[in-house]
């Protein structure tokens, strides 16, 4: 059995990062499609897929930046309470 006790922490806010902002790309593009679509039905088609491609840039990059911040704070908080409690133990096969 091993014992997983310390992540690291920049590793560990990149790898968040970059999964938030696909899941941003993902609303993103989610946004832009209503935006046109609800834009175009109330005839401001312009303003609706002009928020909605906005949104394909925006949404990636603030998802990203708050993944990163969520992400280091997690792994800080889990190597100090795995200090405490041994971290998690896993088991492997090769």
């Amino acid at each position: 059995m091993a014992k997983l006790k310390k992540l690291g922490v920049l590793s560990v806010a990149k790898l968040q990062a970059v999964l938030m902002a696909v899941i941003g790309l993902i609303f993103g593009i989610f946004y832009a499609i209503l935006g046109a679509t609800f834009g175009a039905l109330a005839g401001s088609a312009g303003l609706g897929a002009g928020l909605g491609f906005l949104a394909i840039i925006v949404l990636p990059i603030l998802y990203a930046v708050f993944g990163f911040i969520g992400g280091a704070i997690g792994a800080f908080l889990y190597n100090l309470i795995a200090g405490w409690v041994g971290g998690i133990e896993m088991e492997f096969e090769q």
